[in-house]
């Protein structure tokens, strides 16, 4: 995720920090300045001109150690570690980055199994629905034969109760015959 807003405000505060000053000089005895070159205003010389940086020496006057050495590596020193954490976060953001994308491809493969799912799902309703028309059909076709099933089974029911009835009549005419035969 990259800095936005404050952070990057904070960030950018951090590498453009000011340098510190290489040009104190904490020993007891004050340097003689050059004769030929006038002395200047600290405020003056800070705003016109631009700050002679000392090289250390191997040279210890009197075994005393000057602030300029050590000072002076500091300004390398947030240079090379602003690159650093520059070179970190380039290799954090790559790797969210990264992680981004296989997280799309992963979605990606996913959306395309979903989708053969459903490509399969709707060959397979295409097929039912086709075999449901066929069997509409065939029931369309067998209409006329259920009808007549129908018409006959009517029929037969109707046939069957002429039977009954016959037979009930049969019967009664066989009582009245042995009745009349009897007398």
């Amino acid at each position: 995720m990259a800095a936005t807003g404050e952070e990057a405000a904070a960030m950018d505060s951090i590498c453009k920090a000011p340098a510190p000053p290489t040009d104190l000089n904490l020993t007891a005895q004050p340097e003689p300045e050059p004769e030929s070159e006038p002395r200047k205003d600290a405020a003056t010389s800070d705003a016109t001109e631009t700050p002679k940086v000392k090289r250390p020496s191997n040279n210890n006057e009197g075994g005393v150690e000057t602030a300029e050495e050590a000072t002076e590596p500091a300004e390398p020193d947030i240079n090379e570690l602003c690159r650093d954490m520059f070179d970190k976060m380039a290799v954090f953001l790559q790797g969210e980055l990264t992680a981004t994308c296989e997280d799309y491809k992963l979605l990606e493969n996913m959306n395309k199994l979903t989708s053969l799912k459903y490509m399969e799902m709707k060959d397979i309703s295409i097929n039912i629905s086709r075999n449901l028309q066929d069997l509409n059909q065939k029931y369309a076709g067998l209409q006329p034969y259920l009808d007549q099933i129908n018409q006959i089974e009517e029929q037969v029911t109707a046939l069957e109760q002429a039977a009954y009835k016959l037979d009930t009549y049969s019967k009664k005419l066989e009582a009245k015959f042995k009745k009349l035969e009897k007398r």
